[in-house]
């Protein structure tokens, strides 16, 4: 049998037909690639909102392949193949190819996998730029190299400048560079009004046939899969971002920090999976957002603060991902040694916040950015849980968790296990933060403005057991040296009872 030309792998995060897999595509000599893998729902663990999203899409993607006349070799559960490893060496025993071309994955150990099973058979592999971001190949690496320690807001300037967004000629527009000060609003105690549900899409056929194979061949995945609702398909995508631009673009600038109970979209956009997918580009969610700005349908502090998450902050950590992708999961700047709680799997927890945070995760994936970190990741950062124990919850529980998007935020801003690459201080508070934030408190047993005794807040226990435990380190950050001389103001009576306290949270909570 003759050799073919090329054999394109498309991962599941690569959802994009602009894909420099398709340039130069013969049909008549080369081959499209896709396969799902149980692997990366049980070794690595993936929840079942997250694993039928994945799923979903790479189907809805192949079947729009197929309709355009692709060739296509895909490999479903059925089939059985554990890992990609597996799944590319059937592949490979049955066709010949000159080459193995692939877009360079959001993970670093599936890169290795893949590398690891061409090597293996002896064939070469040509890793091609995922140009589904604003920033280019190099870009990034060459920023850094000028700095002795990155921030994001001067990466997201050099980028607003240089793509002229938001921008009068070497201006940001409303004379600042972000509204972050702005954006910062709670809904007081009648909550949010004006609410717009966002647009939730149907399981279709192809969806609840994922949704069968999941449950047959996935059986003990974590999570329910009884309210899936997220778009798979392009066209879906491009729905779900209209109507975030009409209905809740305007409020997301003021309220994106705010957590409401039973209330988990607010004013969210909900396309972080759409862009990490790559059902949506960035460059086009920008575009949209701007001109809502432009056309007065949306406020400044609004489009800012939207755009900052996805030009600065989105580009940035995928940059440091890449630059650090070999020691991440080594990470541990704060010592933390403690299992995740069984709480993170079940919301067994009579702490409101936390209960509703996860199920929320439970039910839907997903968690909008101030409960992830400021709720979930915050009691793992006080509770001193082993950074790759979180992060491995994180990535198998929210619905766009990609590695090069997850591991950054989770052990660099979540947990500061990097030490302060990602942000300059560990992101700690007491319950009184989500007591102004939220009206989980009104509703929870405990009291955030109580360290110790029955009724203290689990988070503001050990918010100051933290603070008393990692003093030298935070005495000697300009923006938490204060938090340490306040423990020393507290009698040493007080400060017994408070460790006293957190003493017993680590040995009774359930």
């Amino acid at each position: 049998m003759p050799k073919l030309r090329y054999l394109n792998l498309i991962l599941g995060d690569q959802l994009d037909a602009e894909s420099l897999l398709f340039d130069d595509f013969d049909p008549q000599h080369d081959r499209l690639w896709m396969a799902e893998v149980s692997a990366e729902s049980t070794e690595y663990l993936s929840s079942k909102q997250r694993t039928v999203l994945f799923l979903s899409a790479m189907r809805h993607f192949a079947e729009q392949l197929k309709t355009d006349s692709y060739p296509l070799n895909y490999w479903t559960l059925k089939d059985k193949k554990s890992s990609f490893y597996n799944a590319l060496s059937a592949t490979l025993k049955h066709d010949s190819f000159e080459k193995i071309r692939c877009v360079l994955p959001g993970d670093v150990r599936v890169m290795n996998e893949i590398q690891q099973c061409a090597n293996d058979v002896d064939i070469e592999i040509e890793w091609l730029a995922d140009q589904h971001f604003i920033s280019h190949k190099g870009e990034f690496k060459a920023w850094l190299a000028d700095r002795k320690q990155p921030r994001m807001e001067f990466w997201y300037r050099q980028l607003r400048k240089s793509r002229q967004i938001l921008m009068e000629d070497d201006q940001p527009l409303g004379g600042q560079w972000n509204f972050d000060k702005d954006n910062r609003k709670s809904f007081g105690k009648k909550g949010p009004s004006k609410l717009s549900e966002p647009l939730l899409f149907e399981a279709d056929d192809i969806t609840k046939q994922v949704i069968t194979d999941v449950e047959n061949f996935l059986p003990d995945l974590y999570g329910d899969i009884e309210t899936f609702n997220w778009p798979v398909s392009r066209e879906q995508a491009l729905a779900a971002l209209k109507d975030f631009i009409q209905h809740r673009l305007k409020h997301f600038g003021d309220y994106q920090d705010a957590m409401w109970t039973d209330e988990p979209w607010l004013y969210h956009s909900r396309l972080s999976t759409c862009l990490n997918l790559k059902l949506l580009s960035p460059a086009e969610v920008i575009e949209a957002a701007e001109k809502a700005y432009i056309d007065n349908d949306a406020p400044l502090n609004a489009v800012e603060g939207f755009i900052r998450q996805i030009l600065g902050w989105r580009e940035y950590v995928r940059g440091l991902y890449w630059s650090y992708r070999e020691d991440w999961l080594q990470m541990n700047a704060l010592n933390a040694s403690r299992n995740l709680p069984a709480l993170y799997w079940n919301a067994e927890t009579e702490m409101t916040c936390l209960h509703h945070s996860v199920k929320q995760v439970l039910n839907h994936g997903y968690g909008h950015h101030i409960q992830r970190l400021m709720v979930t990741g915050l009691f793992a950062l006080l509770w001193g849980v082993k950074p790759k124990a979180i992060h491995e919850w994180y990535l198998a529980m929210y619905v766009d968790a990609v590695a090069w998007v997850e591991i950054p935020n989770t052990l660099g801003m979540s947990q500061y296990a990097d030490g302060g690459i990602v942000g300059s201080k560990p992101y700690i508070a007491s319950g009184a933060y989500i007591d102004r934030m939220s009206n989980y408190c009104k509703s929870c047993p405990f009291n955030p403005n109580q360290a110790s005794g029955d009724n203290a807040c689990p988070f503001t226990t050990l918010y100051w057991h933290f603070v008393d435990r990692h003093q030298d380190f935070l005495s000697k950050n300009p923006r938490l040296g204060m938090q340490v001389k306040n423990w020393h103001n507290k009698s040493q009576d007080e400060q017994q009872a408070i460790s006293q306290r957190a003493e017993y949270l680590f040995r009774n909570l359930p």
